[in-house]
């Protein structure tokens, strides 16, 4: 009975090609889940719907007015009273920013003139109001 010899004489290859698929295979799985990840820094609400709904939410803070007047920076409640005070705060740290006003479509329109008023009190230009977007209507020829 002959026995081979158990150390390998050739060195082995490097298949450089499987790798750079398996990368590129990781790079775009990696890619198409971070489209997926979008983040909303504000709470859930019934927007009103308007046909151009559109957000660049790159510089932006969402301030919203619930149904029963409360209002909500970012994620959490603020009192009324301290609301000034801190979109000042949101405007030293990032003189850009813009305020994205999220109304329910049943609030009050008090509510939201109030948060409107503290809004341009606090010395902010860019003032967006968002909606939530619908199908338009057929035009008539």
């Amino acid at each position: 009975m002959k026995l081979r010899e158990l150390r390998v004489t050739g060195q082995p290859k490097l298949m450089v090609i499987p790798m750079i698929d398996i990368i590129f295979f990781l790079l775009v799985f990696f890619m198409m889940s971070m489209l997926t990840m979008v983040v909303q820094k504000s709470v859930n609400l019934n927007l009103p719907q308007t046909v151009s709904a559109k957000t660049n939410m790159e510089t932006s803070v969402p301030i919203s007015v619930m149904r029963d007047g409360s209002i909500y920076f970012e994620k959490e409640p603020i009192a009324p009273d301290t609301l000034q005070r801190r979109i000042a705060i949101e405007r030293d740290r990032n003189p850009n920013v813009a305020i994205i006003l999220r109304a329910d479509a049943e609030a009050q329109h008090k509510n939201v003139m109030f948060v409107l008023d503290e809004i341009k009190r606090a010395g902010i230009n860019r003032i967006a109001i968002a909606t939530d977007s619908k199908a338009a209507a057929p035009t008539e020829p």
